[in-house]
């Protein structure tokens, strides 16, 4: 770094504008999934505790959120519900036993090492098979209408027996991928069955259980029609009222611009970015997972997004365990068979941001008059932290202004890098 004097015109020129205020963020982490959590058990102690210190701990990325799947997902070892009973529409066989063999005890180690308290999200991917019009987890289906109110106090249960275990549910988004007809655990809902859900079946079942407080998202699917999905929910006000924001994923291309969108429309909601990961298989060793990862999190944290999840927080060195073979990479791949831990690019992509962004810190405007770099900066008590990433193969010369302060610095090709102002 290299302080310049006001009469030096580098073509490429960041300006970070202090007053310009935007969200407060909430955090960043990945998520609890049952296949995650078969993979930790299966761990020597010392494994356990290098992996819950690298993502969870004060010298590790320092998560602070986390997501778990309400009954079983794609990355389960198999479909399961919480409640199996065919007609128990009281839900008294409601259980929650197989996620403490695995899934609980994953958690329960995170909590007790991390930095602050974890944010926990909990999605649905599939109501119980005798609850859908398919009669199973997977391939889609919907809702059977008698069954709404049930499956509406499902949520609650789950809340309810999860704070047993001393684990607090921070939130719930309504269904994952809801417009998405998967071999694995899917169920399918319209804009418009989604806004009644919500309207007269899970935001009364939340306030009837003094749940209230809990924080409702929807959508939870890709950015592409994300604008057209919340304003289908979010103009109604009933519905509204219970919604705290939308989540979303990164699956269909980037649609940045509808993140924006969202925001603009509907400033007084939140957004998180609730899932993404790279597909098909688990990619060792590229340093372009990397780069996805940064560009999906400065843009979105651009755009007044609050808080940033990956997907699963381990894998094995096939992108599973996976019931249906949906295999996908993970920050950090444990090799089964060598019992080596294997670190990704993503998960020092992600660190650039969740070591020094901490929870409260504010997005603030950054200027960027090139379109070879990415940025995004943040303050706190006035003190600034910018991150800075360069996905071409050739360094780039910039010169930085915040305040009075001018500086220009060379980004190295293909990297980022964080910059913090003194205290």
């Amino acid at each position: 770094i290299e302080q310049i004097s006001t009469t030096d015109h580098s073509k490429n020129q960041l300006t970070i504008q202090k007053d310009k205020i935007q969200q407060k963020i909430l955090g960043f982490g990945g998520a609890f999934t049952e296949s995650s959590a078969s993979i930790y058990k299966s761990l020597q102690q010392e494994q356990k505790e290098e992996i819950i210190e690298a993502y969870f701990g004060l010298n590790g990325n320092k998560y602070n959120m986390g997501r778990s799947h309400i009954n079983s997902c794609d990355f389960s070892l198999n479909n399961y519900a919480h409640c199996q009973t065919p007609g128990d529409i009281e839900l008294k066989t409601f259980s929650i036993d197989r996620d403490k063999q695995m899934t609980i005890p994953f958690i329960k180690d995170a909590m007790d090492h991390a930095c602050e308290s974890i944010k926990i999200l909990a999605s649905p991917w599939s109501p119980p098979a005798w609850m859908k019009t398919n009669g199973e987890m997977n391939n889609g289906g919907k809702l059977i209408k008698k069954f709404r109110s049930v499956w509406a106090n499902y949520y609650c249960k789950y809340i309810q027996y999860y704070e047993k275990e001393n684990i607090p549910i921070w939130g719930i988004s309504v269904q994952n991928e809801p417009e998405a007809k998967q071999t694995w655990d899917s169920c399918l809902y319209t804009a418009e069955e989604e806004r009644d859900f919500v309207k007269y079946f899970l935001g009364p079942a939340l306030e009837h259980h003094n749940l209230i407080n809990k924080k409702l998202i929807i959508w939870d699917h890709n950015r592409d029609i994300m604008v057209k999905r919340a304003r289908i929910i979010l103009s109604d006000p009933i519905a509204s009222k219970y919604v705290w924001g939308t989540g979303f994923h990164w699956y269909n291309g980037d649609h940045f611009d509808a993140v924006q969108q969202v925001h603009n429309e509907y400033p007084d909601k939140n957004l998180i970015f609730t899932e993404g990961c790279q597909e098909n298989g688990p990619h060792i060793g590229s340093w372009d997972l990397g780069e996805r990862y940064a560009t999906s999190i400065i843009n979105d944290l651009n755009r007044w997004t609050v808080a940033w999840l990956d997907w699963n927080l381990i894998l094995n060195e096939k992108g599973g365990p996976n019931h249906v073979g949906n295999y996908c990479s993970a920050p950090i791949i444990v090799d089964t068979k060598s019992g080596k831990i294997l670190y990704q690019s993503s998960y020092y992509y992600i660190g650039h941001f969740s070591r020094f962004i901490n929870r409260g810190d504010r997005v603030i405007k950054s200027n960027l008059n090139t379109k070879k770099l990415l940025s995004l900066s943040v303050i706190k008590n006035k003190k600034v932290k910018t991150i800075i990433m360069n996905k071409n193969n050739e360094a780039i010369n910039l010169r930085v202004s915040l305040d009075k302060l001018k500086f220009k610095l060379v980004i190295p090709k293909r990297s980022i890098l964080t910059l913090m102002e003194e205290n």
